[in-house]
């Protein structure tokens, strides 16, 4: 990425697209090279359909060739359109023949992903005194600790799983309203964010307590999505329901944001740290726009403008920056999902 100041449009010629038969919402990038096929990234896309019966479908994304693949055996049903996919972060063994993928919905779901077909692994229920739970809005994948993953629900919980005893490792009522976002900082500190318009962080030696780090400057707006800068933990990004803008705050100085962008012209939906730089991160909604944006070390007066803009076809629901291959973002808007070299 060129550190230039001036605002540059990503071209369409750097862009793959892949039409689903369904709306897509859900969406994975694997965080390494395909098991089969060093070259390929697998990508997990959710359907959204007012449905029981929904989607989910594994592509496969070649970068020297620019295209995308399909595998007719690799694709599931999921109950409900799941609110989340995420295959397992910084997976060691390159030489194991298949991937985990987790998918959140009514339940969360483990999946096998191998060479030619998907197998269910587990169904964790968090509720401990029925065989239904409250609908999981989002989860995160601990990269430091793989086995541990947090989900957030609207019953105002967090919950945190051992994926390899399938057991809950603990509990927390999280918040006063319903649980929106969860993230990892560090193997046993996460945070979350609510309709109570908090955002909150907890550490798993010390359960009694948590710090709020940001609440809503209206009350009671809602914060719809929580991202922890994996290159630098003193910093995290929030988006407000609603809002043109992206709150970073530094832990350092709570209830103060240390900048807001302010250049969409509509809701933000989604928001991504790059993976392999500290000082970028991009975000993307409504505006049918996906904005780069480069963190200075200190904000003008006339606020901060995106680094790299891309327009997408329509309202753009979800954003990915790969990991194994952090030259490409992954958006989804209406059907579609687009692959936009950086």
């Amino acid at each position: 990425m060129e550190n230039s100041t001036q605002e540059s449009h990503l071209r369409s010629d750097n862009s793959v697209t892949y039409e689903s038969p369904y709306t897509v919402y859900a969406m994975a990038v694997s965080s390494t090279p395909s098991p089969t096929n060093l070259n390929h990234q697998s990508i997990a896309l959710g359907s959204f359909l007012e449905d029981y019966n929904n989607r989910v479908d594994i592509i496969a994304f070649d970068p020297d060739t620019l295209s995308v693949k399909t595998h007719p055996t690799l694709s599931f049903y999921h109950p409900y359109p799941p609110t989340k996919l995420m295959f397992q972060p910084n997976r060691k063994s390159s030489s194991s023949s298949s991937d985990l993928l987790a998918s959140s919905g009514e339940y969360l779901r483990l999946w096998e992903v191998r060479e030619s077909s998907i197998e269910p692994l587990s169904v964790l229920n968090n509720s401990k005194t029925s065989e239904f739970c409250a609908p999981l809005t989002s989860f995160d994948w601990n990269d430091v600790e793989p086995k541990r993953i947090g989900t957030s629900s609207i019953d105002t919980t967090c919950t945190i799983w051992d994926i390899e005893k399938g057991v809950v490792e603990t509990q927390l009522i999280a918040h006063d309203k319903e649980v929106y976002d969860i993230a990892w900082g560090e193997a046993r500190v996460f945070a979350s964010v609510s309709a109570d318009g908090s955002v909150r962080i907890f550490d798993l030696r010390d359960k009694e307590h948590s710090t709020i780090i940001y609440e809503s400057p209206q009350p009671d707006t809602p914060l719809l999505r929580l991202a922890w800068n994996k290159q630098d933990l003193k910093y995290m990004a929030t988006i407000q329901m609603d809002s043109n803008k992206v709150v970073i705050l530094d832990i350092r100085s709570p209830t103060m944001p240390v900048a807001e962008l302010e250049r969409h012209q509509a809701s933000v939906n989604a928001i991504t740290w790059a993976p392999q730089s500290s000082k970028h991160i991009c975000s993307a909604g409504d505006d049918t726009q996906a904005f780069i944006w480069e963190l200075p070390t200190v904000a003008g007066p006339n606020g901060i403008d995106p680094l790299c803009v891309y327009s997408a076809g329509s309202e753009i629901n979800q954003l990915q920056w790969s990991a194994a291959q952090p030259d490409w973002i992954a958006i989804a808007f209406s059907n579609k999902m687009q692959l936009l070299k950086v």
